[in-house]
């Protein structure tokens, strides 16, 4: 035998060792183990929102299922789902699933990669949206990479997945913009036709259900909903006790006149609830007293609320009026006396009346105190004048605008005589008190301008200056001072 072929022989004998009957492996021989096989190398947190708009139960199992199958598909693993039900996605206040997920794991977790959430729109509507973009960008600087699974990952460095996502944006806000639209009008016209718009109806009303042909079904409770969509909703009478209360107080205030305050005290002496459920004051007796509701007039948008921006109260030339929509608890001429009174007292709050009555009790005192307009049965309250005005000073200083002024020009021409330069300033730099001692510069009449303060005061003598203090009350102690004045002065 050749010994080359010999050795190969050897050779080939030692490559190929005879298998046992087990069937065990060379040792050299490794396989994976078989959970490592199966374990994704990438994580993934989900988002699942749906709008209480939908009314769809099953919206989230279906974002959840279609999310899930991508994931599977893209060898992902999903570590936490996050899920808002019914919240609305114009912004993220009130989205506990989305806040939760943003705060607490984008921000603190580093054991994922990704956010999955079906699509844009279920991200949020935001009508900002740079704002939509924010919460994006808040992932990757902490890096996680928002996906979209309808779109799937974007590929690397492509220039058109961006612009596909802000169009997206664009869309998803446009749609929350188009569905107000027509809703709004949908309320428009219903409330033109004499039926309720939506809303809790105020108190001593009811909401009462008509079914297709507009005959009555029932008495609609809180939190019940008209279930057949040609159905539709009106007012009727509700507790019996609070259209009595009402009634009362229309009678009270146009045939006994008594004072709204009046009419709230009696009220809490006979123990009776207010619309909240506490006592009543004054300004609920005259929220009473305005609404249309109670003589059976429909009124629709008196304020707008859109998109969540704040509430906007209408003119009223954009109030959207439906009269004998149902039965009246108050009758139309009660109703009209009741607003001929109203405008009546309105006459005494006007800015001019109330400057006309601080000069009737300025001529009458001889000089002005709070209490004189709180023991006063026609003038209002300091409090009004405070809202009104700013303060009652300033009430006081625009009772006498033309004394004021009078006085205002004899001092500058009086100040002219003695000094060259005069400058007229409307507002000085600083509102603390200036004093003037004998000034050389200031009698030989130089040139350099001293801002003067010039106030209606009692002077006297104190150590060599004519010292005087306001007689109006001001904000700070001022202290005015003639300079070069001696007690022969006059």
């Amino acid at each position: 035998m050749n010994p080359l072929a010999g050795m190969l022989s050897g050779l080939n004998e030692m490559r190929m060792p005879v298998q046992s009957d087990n069937n065990q492996k060379p040792w050299w021989i490794t396989e994976p183990l078989h959970d490592e096989l199966k374990l994704p190398q990438l994580r993934a947190v989900a988002y699942y929102r749906h709008s209480a708009q939908d009314r769809q139960e099953n919206s989230v199992a279906i974002q959840q299922e279609q999310v899930r199958q991508w994931a599977d598909a893209n060898g992902i693993e999903i570590i936490h789902e996050f899920a808002d039900r019914g919240k609305s996605g114009l912004t993220a206040e009130g989205r506990d699933g989305f806040n939760d997920m943003m705060e607490n794991w984008v921000k603190q977790h580093n054991d994922f990669s990704f956010v999955l959430c079906l699509d844009v729109s279920r991200w949020g509507r935001f009508q900002d949206i740079d704002l939509s973009a924010t919460y994006s960008d808040e992932c990757k600087r902490h890096g996680k990479e928002v996906v979209y699974t309808k779109v799937g990952k974007p590929k690397e460095g492509d220039p058109f997945y961006p612009v596909y996502i802000h169009f997206e944006r664009f869309r998803s806000a446009q749609y929350s913009k188009e569905l107000s639209e027509k809703v709004y009008r949908g309320c428009v016209k219903i409330s033109q036709q004499g039926f309720w718009a939506g809303g809790k109806p105020p108190y001593g009303l009811a909401r009462l259900l008509l079914d297709e042909a507009r005959r009555p079904v029932q008495i609609l409770a809180t939190g019940q909903r008209k279930s057949i969509q040609n159905q539709r909703v009106t007012l009727a009478w509700g507790d019996e006790s609070q259209v009595t209360t009402i009634q009362r107080i229309f009678r009270e205030f146009t045939e006994t006149l008594r004072k709204q305050q009046e009419i709230a005290d009696g009220l809490n002496r006979d123990g009776i609830a207010s619309p909240g459920g506490g006592a009543w004051d004054g300004a609920k007796i005259r929220r009473i007293l305005v609404n249309e509701l109670y003589i059976g007039t429909l009124v629709y948008n008196r304020t707008s609320q859109k998109l969540k921006t704040p509430t906007r109260h209408n003119p009223k030339g954009e109030w959207i009026r439906t009269a004998r929509a149902f039965d009246p608890i108050v009758q139309q001429e009660i109703f009209a006396h009741a607003q001929t009174v109203l405008e009546q007292a309105a006459l005494r709050y006007g800015s001019e009346t109330m400057l006309t009555e601080l000069e009737r009790l300025v001529q009458k005192h001889e000089f002005l105190r709070p209490s004189f307009l709180r023991h006063d049965a026609i003038a209002p309250s300091p409090a009004t004048y405070a809202k009104r005005f700013g303060s009652l000073d300033a009430a006081h200083q625009r009772a006498y605008r033309v004394t004021l002024t009078q006085v205002r020009a004899e001092v500058e021409s009086l100040l002219r005589g003695l000094v060259k330069d005069v400058e007229k300033l409307r507002r000085f730099p600083c509102c603390q008190p200036q004093v003037f001692r004998s000034d050389p510069t200031f009698r030989a009449g130089a040139t350099r301008l001293q801002p003067i303060l010039v106030f209606p005061a009692r002077f006297s003598w104190d150590r060599g200056y004519y010292s005087g203090r306001p007689s109006l009350r001001s904000s700070g102690t001022t202290d005015t001072r003639i300079p070069g004045a001696t007690a022969t002065d006059g």
